[in-house]
């Protein structure tokens, strides 16, 4: 215990010394730190305050205007310097629907005129802010909108969606196409009258979907909704407002946020959460972003020659330890909480962010509500100036408190290297990363029947907890999964590739941790091939729900593992714990993974459940403990209620394929 307590002691005077040394090639270190909480607008009908934190500024003038992007200003106010780096101004009268935008003078000359960086409303394009009434943009009902019951962050499964893929193909007749209106339409069926849209996604069973960012961005021109562009949105360009694209009026910042409300109220009212894809990590424009246009520098880590550095491979990165960007990402995240009430964030390159400011962020929205679930990417785009050891990268989730982070362990270990696009790996046959499929098994907890150095990248556990670790096989980025095996497989009939689609799934559903799928996963999405589509149109991106139809068995399998997972807590335990006390692997042949839950783990009603994954093509003989099952997964079929009995001892599993048994 004292060598214990001597290596802590060393640790923090290292950690304080290399904090010390940062905060010495600061060149920001010297400006003042605001704790008010009222930056940006603060609006009534008698009068409307603005304040901007500008401290090295001369001057700093307001601009108003009529509408958003056309009129010239009608009014140029004055602001005035008040202290902590604060300039401030009040302007008498009923400004509602005004829209206005600031302007810095500084060294040699004025700066861009750029919208309030806490704007909460905008005009076409997001290039003027908007004086706005929150409460008037409030649905019908949103006084009682409850967020759906959750009682811990192991039930969770996840459904990664995009706001306009859901609702374009012609396969549903969706009268908000591409809209965040889309999504809250019911009733919508395609040709043969499977459920489509949120109907969907209700009948599919999962918790939560996670929204790619909705947030305005910077990629499309919401002045012409004719052209249907598409992008994924991982460029920022005004954090607190949503995305003019996917409203029905760009031009009026209302009702892109009424929208917003309606599409989550839709989704709670279905019983489902809603998570927003938050990025945080860079600004969609360098030099010409709203951050950079009031204060150049401030809010970006910066190389040792001044020039912005670029661990997000965007451009630049922002700098999540100085104390003003922190602040703006705390109030950001808890703005979207508590004004829209969203239930969980996901960070975009969350290895980018300091380890602090996470855990700032996590505290305030767990003092707001325990059940917000908070994870990310727990890596980077690239170097960054900030040492590795202070970043939330996956290695030092222990140190994130109620934070989970992604497994690509898992990810890789059941489909092949994200970046080798012919690798193959468990569900195709590769032996070699039963491993690493293990190790997603126990959701990155430490278990001592693990060979860490047989992991493909984490050589030790990386989460406290099963909540820490987030499971999945397939997202946005990179090929769709049935599109990845088509390409890692391509001698393979569709018939076998369905069978490795359905394993992958069958582990991440089954294993320990949260679960998450991407969407349409679960009528084997394609993008034609397409690896990164996030420029590409509606043709590559849009779910045809025809595949629906065509794979229906695929999705009531599905459908069937979810509900498998929501009624047994077996495959949810909440500790390492109880997951060490209660979770066994079994010994097996090559790429064949097999364990048993035993004992009535977590409360469940099923005293030993037995899973056996088979890797191969062929059918494999796996040894289980003596007794009488009940099948519940075999041969590519699923069923809670049981598809018969099975003694123990020997038996035999099918080629790509999962066997569920339990007494």
């Amino acid at each position: 215990m004292k060598k214990y307590r001597n290596y802590v002691f060393l640790l923090s005077i290292i950690t304080l010394s290399a904090c010390f040394n940062l905060e010495k090639s600061n060149p920001f270190r010297q400006y003042p730190v605001y704790t008010g909480k009222d930056l940006g607008l603060t609006y009534t009908p008698e009068q409307s305050t603005f304040k901007i934190y500008v401290p090295e500024a001369e001057k700093v003038v307001m601009n108003f205007y009529e509408d958003g992007d056309q009129s010239d200003s009608y009014l140029v106010d004055q602001m005035t310097r008040r202290d902590s780096g604060i300039w401030e101004t009040t302007i008498e009268g009923d400004l509602l629907g005004k829209f206005y935008t600031f302007q810095v003078f500084r060294g040699r000359g004025w700066l861009r005129a750029v919208p309030d960086p806490y704007a909460q409303a905008v005009g076409v394009n997001g290039k003027r802010a908007m004086v706005v009434d929150l409460s008037k943009t409030n649905p019908v009902g949103w006084e009682e909108d409850q967020r759906p019951p959750l009682a811990n962050p192991n039930d969770i499964i996840i459904y990664e969606l995009h706001v306009r893929d859901m609702t374009t193909h012609e396969s549903a007749p969706f009268v908000n196409r591409g809209k965040f209106l889309g999504l809250t339409e019911s009733g919508v069926t395609n040709a043969e009258g499977l459920s489509a849209g949120i109907d969907h996604i209700k009948e599919l069973g999962v918790t939560h979907v996670h929204l790619l960012p909705s947030y305005d961005f910077l990629s499309v021109d919401e002045s012409r909704p004719e052209d249907n562009e598409f992008n994924w949105g991982y460029d920022p360009q005004n954090y607190n407002v949503p995305e003019g694209s996917y409203s029905t009026d760009p031009y009026d910042g209302a009702v892109r946020i009424r929208e917003f409300k309606q599409m989550v109220k839709a989704f709670h009212d279905a019983g489902i959460r809603v998570i927003l894809d938050v990025v945080y990590n860079h600004t969609g424009a360098s030099m010409e972003s709203n951050f950079y246009s009031v204060l150049p520098g401030y809010y970006y880590r910066l190389n040792d020659d001044g020039t912005l550095s670029d661990a997000s491979a965007c451009g630049n990165e922002t700098a999540s330890e100085r104390p003003m960007m922190r602040k703006f990402m705390i109030e950001s995240v808890m703005y979207w909480a508590e004004e829209y009430h969203l239930d969980g964030f996901r960070f975009d390159l969350m290895g980018i962010h300091d380890i602090e400011t996470m855990n700032q962020i996590s505290a305030s929205l767990h003092d707001l509500d325990p059940s917000i679930f908070v994870y990310g990417e727990g890596w980077a785009a690239g170097d960054s100036p900030l040492p590795e050891d202070f970043r939330a990268v996956k290695k030092n989730t222990p140190q994130l408190n109620a934070i989970a982070a992604f497994s690509d362990d898992i990810r890789d270990g059941l489909k092949g290297h994200v970046f080798t696009h012919d690798a193959r790996a468990f569900i195709s046959g590769k032996p070699g990363l039963e491993e690493s499929v293990k190790f997603g098994i126990v959701a990155a907890t430490k278990h001592d029947q693990l060979n860490y150095k047989a992991v493909n990248y984490s050589r030790a556990p990386w989460a406290n907890g099963p909540d820490q670790c987030i499971n999945y096989a397939s997202c946005h980025d990179n090929h769709t999964l049935f599109d990845r095996l088509k390409i890692s497989c391509p001698e393979e009939p569709e018939s076998e590739l369905i069978k490795m689609h359905k394993l992958a799934n069958t582990v991440v559903l089954t294993s320990q941790g949260v679960s998450f799928l991407h969407a349409g996963v679960d009528f084997l999405r394609t993008k034609n091939g397409v690896e990164n589509s996030f420029e590409s149109p509606d043709s590559i991106n849009q779910i045809d729900w025809n595949r629906k139809t065509k794979y229906k068995e695929v999705f009531d399998y599905y459908k069937a593992l979810i509900e498998l997972r929501k009624k047994h807590p077996a495959f949810r335990m909440n500790t390492t714990e109880a997951i060490q006390k209660h979770l066994k692997f079994l010994e097996t042949g090559e790429n064949l993974i097999a364990y048993q839950i035993s004992d009535n783990a977590n409360g469940d009603s099923w005293k030993d459940i037995i899973l056996v994954f088979n890797g191969n093509k062929e059918a494999q003989e796996v040894n289980i403990p003596e007794g009488d099952f009940t099948i519940i997964a075999k041969d590519h079929k699923i069923n809670e209620a049981g598809l018969g009995k099975q003694s123990g001892g020997t038996v035999q599993v099918s080629g790509r394929s999962a066997l569920i048994l339990a007494r």
